[in-house]
């Protein structure tokens, strides 16, 4: 196989175990796709149709199992909300290509603001529990950092120190929160995960998919687009069709300084564990910024 010049060694490999999976009809050319944080992704023409390949291996230390990726990806297309899977081996998922616009956080605002994202999450919510088969992952957001902890002491991250403050924290946030209802979640609602075809919005990357509650996944979703108080308040009436109250937007709160958190010692541990083209420090900055914010806003609510 030719590569396509100006890919690492890793993309490399990862280009040359996509073009040898055996649903092509032929030789083909993955072309590399950027964005992945936790794979290497590709754009593959066979058969005059585009196909997304996502070369990526378990990782336990994140929570990713690709059994349950899989599974997520198919329940999610029979639901009518992600592309159809193609292909599935261990360490690659092969799905169907989507020409439409990427989204920013801009675009996720405006969405929100059309009426067209909280409709995709309820049917996220709630539909993808019928058509999921197997054994399917929860994900507490509140547990995660725990894990994290041990892997970073472990590791000796430069952030050891800080580690007794944000379990602190972890453990407010979590106390804060209460009861809850569970759902299906998807759990990693980032601006890039939709994409508009002009017609629909599709969602996608179901790394993370997994039970969970509601209220995870509006406060991940305001928390990585920057919602404003007012769209925070737009969400929860949307979701919940209720007029926002002081009780749900303190939880909405502590959701998004749990996702936050939980976002931040993901990157923290990638730094020492994951061999991606990634600036993880980077990212750790980011939304250690991010968290500290909305920290202080649930300290002062």
């Amino acid at each position: 196989m030719t590569v396509a010049p100006g890919m690492s060694e890793a993309t490399q490999r990862a280009a040359r175990r996509a073009a040898g999976l055996a649903c092509w009809s032929g030789e083909v050319m993955p072309e590399p796709l950027a964005g992945g944080l936790t794979n290497q992704n590709f754009v593959v023409a066979d058969r005059g149709e585009s196909f997304v390949v996502r070369i990526a291996e378990d990782i336990p230390l994140h929570g990713i199992m690709r059994f349950n990726e899989v599974a997520s990806s198919r329940a999610a297309y029979a639901a009518g909300v992600s592309p159809e899977v193609i292909h599935a081996e261990p360490g690659a998922l092969v799905i169907r290509f989507i020409e439409g616009t990427t989204y920013g956080e801009a675009e996720v605002r405006a969405a929100l603001g059309a009426g067209r994202i909280v409709p995709l999450l309820k049917r996220v919510h709630h539909e993808i529990p019928k058509h999921f088969e197997g054994p399917a992952l929860i994900f507490w957001v509140f547990q995660v950092p725990r894990g994290y902890a041990r892997t970073l002491r472990a590791g000796g991250s430069r952030m050891t120190g800080e580690l007794p403050r944000y379990l602190e924290i972890n453990a407010e946030l979590e106390a804060a929160l209460g009861p809850v209802e569970i759902v299906f979640g998807h759990n990693d609602l980032l601006a890039a995960n939709f994409i508009d075809d002009g017609k629909r919005l599709w969602l996608i990357d179901w790394d993370y998919g997994g039970f969970n509650c509601a209220l995870f996944d509006l406060a991940n979703l305001a928390s990585n687009n920057l919602f404003s108080p007012e769209q925070d308040d737009r969400l929860l009436e949307d979701y919940f069709e209720t007029p926002a109250s002081d009780e749900l937007r303190h939880k909405l709160c502590a959701m998004k300084c749990a996702s936050l958190l939980r976002e931040s010692m993901w990157s923290m541990v990638s730094e020492i564990h994951l061999d991606i083209d990634v600036d993880y420090v980077a990212y750790t900055t980011e939304n250690l910024a991010r968290f500290e914010r909305a920290y202080a806003d649930f300290k002062s609510g």
